[in-house]
C-alpha cells in the first residue's frame, strides 16, 4: 500500500555522466548523477535508485565489487554513484537505471564508452547539451580539419595565382559577358 505522500508518478533526468568517455581497465572518478521528480517537477527525497551495469561486453564493477549499486536521493532529489572499476572491452555501454518510490516506479539508461585511446582527462558532459570540455585534445580533430582547410585554401590561391585558366574557360565555354551599363536620365 502506498503512503499518502508517495508520488503517482515519477521521472528520472540524468544530470551527469551521459556519454563520458572512460580508458579501458580505469577507475571512474567522476560518475553517474541522476535527479529523480514527481509528475510536478519536485525532487522526489529517499527515492530508491538501482544502478546496474552489463553482464558482458564493455563493463566493469561498482566499488562493492558488484554490477549493481543501490543509492537512496537526497532531499535535492538527486543520488550519485562513481569510483566504477571499468573492464579491458572496448565500446559502448549502457547503465541501467531504475527509481522506485512506494508504488512508483521509472527508468532509463545512461550511455558510457569505454576506450583503449588515450583519454587525458575523463571528458565531463552534463546534462543534455552534451557539450564537453578539454582543451587541445578534445579539440584536435577541429584544429586539423582548419589545418586541412587552410592548405586547401592556400595551394588554390597558388594556382589560381599563376594565370592558370579557370575551369570554365579551359573547358571552351563562351560565358556570357555583360557590357558596361548605360544610365540614361529624363525622356529616351
Amino acid at each position: 500500500m502506498a503512503a499518502q505522500n508517495d508520488p503517482a508518478i515519477l521521472q528520472i533526468r540524468i544530470v551527469e555522466g551521459e556519454g563520458t568517455v572512460y580508458p579501458i581497465g580505469s577507475r571512474a572518478t567522476r560518475g553517474i548523477t541522476v535527479q529523480v521528480t514527481d509528475e510536478t517537477g519536485k525532487p522526489v527525497d529517499s527515492a530508491a535508485v538501482s544502478f546496474r551495469l552489463p553482464d558482458d561486453g564493455p563493463s566493469g564493477t561498482f566499488s562493492s565489487g558488484m554490477r549493481t549499486e543501490i543509492i537512496s536521493t537526497a532531499a535535492d532529489g538527486r543520488a550519485n554513484v562513481w569510483g566504477m572499476q571499468w573492464n579491458r572491452t572496448t565500446g559502448p555501454l549502457e547503465v541501467r537505471i531504475t527509481a522506485a518510490k512506494g508504488q512508483a516506479r521509472a527508468g532509463t539508461v545512461c550511455g558510457l564508452v569505454l576506450t583503449n585511446a588515450l583519454v587525458a582527462a575523463e571528458p565531463r558532459i552534463t546534462g543534455r547539451d552534451k557539450t564537453a570540455s578539454g582543451g587541445w585534445r578534445s579539440h584536435r580533430k577541429i584544429w586539423i580539419g582548419v589545418g586541412i582547410a587552410a592548405a586547401a585554401f592556400v595551394s588554390v590561391a597558388a594556382i589560381s595565382s599563376r594565370g592558370t585558366p579557370s575551369p570554365i574557360a579551359a573547358a571552351g565555354v563562351n560565358a556570357p559577358k555583360i557590357g558596361t551599363p548605360t544610365i540614361i536620365i529624363g525622356k529616351p
